[in-house]
């Protein structure tokens, strides 16, 4: 298994060199076809009291949206380099939707961390794309230079998601040096942890990968940020975790580990839903 098709979204407004960076670098690594993707959607009217406020775009506004998806496809093309694979897509619609549409062709999706103030009339949600298009989503951070994914962290709870995720991540746990499966769990929960997180050293084995089991217990406050912490301490720079097992309402009202991972992490994060 590994990743024949990686689709890296850019951002119009923020074409990170960073996501830039890593989506190459890594269709070198896993020799794999680099789609590129960028959408931007005409802002629906505004209506006060009966009356139209903002109409429908002009021709004028729509061949600067045009002109700017293009220009996203210029960077794209530059950075991902002449000797690659590449393909360029764009669309005037809502990002989320064209992004959950195109993802059909891809194995991995790779895109920047999300921003709290996201306008979806020009970048997708990760949230909502994470869960609609079926596909594991490469989350990276800003700045980051290159991903080499030499200890990767498997962020465990018992859930569909984590299984998925375990499953769409092995081409990048093949080939790191080291494999950490974590699982924190509240105090009473330890034995069962230490069997689930066996299991899955043990499942990893048969795939050829090597890996060691840890279980914590839950401190108090964020989850999130105890995995992240202990990531950092580790020297982990890829997270592998299931997203959204606990709904993305409940996440949206409550908060959550992949919301808080989606906004906070300073490492890669491979999410699957």
């Amino acid at each position: 298994m590994s990743y024949a098709t990686l689709m890296v979204y850019v951002n119009v407004d923020h074409a990170s060199r960073a996501l830039f960076n890593v989506a190459a670098d890594l269709a070198d690594r896993f020799s794999a076809k680099l789609i590129g993707l960028s959408a931007l959607a005409v802002v629906p009217p505004v209506v006060a009291e009966g009356v139209v406020i903002v109409d429908h775009a002009s021709e004028l506004e729509l061949a600067q949206m045009r002109k700017s998806l293009a220009e996203a496809g210029e960077r794209f093309r530059a950075a991902a380099g002449i000797i690659r694979d590449t393909e360029w897509r764009s669309a005037l619609e809502i990002p989320t939707d064209a992004l959950i549409r195109e993802s059909r062709c891809a194995d991995l999706i790779v895109m920047q961390k999300s921003d709290p103030s996201i306008d979806f009339y020009r970048a997708p949600d990760p949230g909502t794309a994470i869960m609609g298009t079926g596909r594991p989503f490469l989350v990276v951070p800003g700045g980051l230079k290159t991903l080499v994914a030499e200890h990767v962290l498997i962020g465990w709870q018992d859930t569909r998601e984590a299984r998925r995720a375990v499953w769409d991540a092995l081409p990048f746990l093949r080939q790191a040096k080291r494999v950490t499966v974590i699982e924190i769990c509240e105090g009473d929960q330890k034995e069962a942890a230490h069997h689930q997180v066996n299991d899955v050293v043990l499942y990893l084995a048969r795939h050829k990968v090597k890996a060691e089991g840890r279980v914590e217990t839950r401190l108090t406050g964020s989850g999130a940020h105890q995995i992240m912490g202990f990531a950092e301490d580790e020297g982990a720079d890829l997270l592998v975790t299931g997203a959204y097992g606990h709904s993305q309402l409940n996440e949206w009202v409550f908060g959550g580990m992949t919301h808080d991972l989606l906004t906070s992490s300073a490492i890669c994060c491979l999410m699957s839903h």
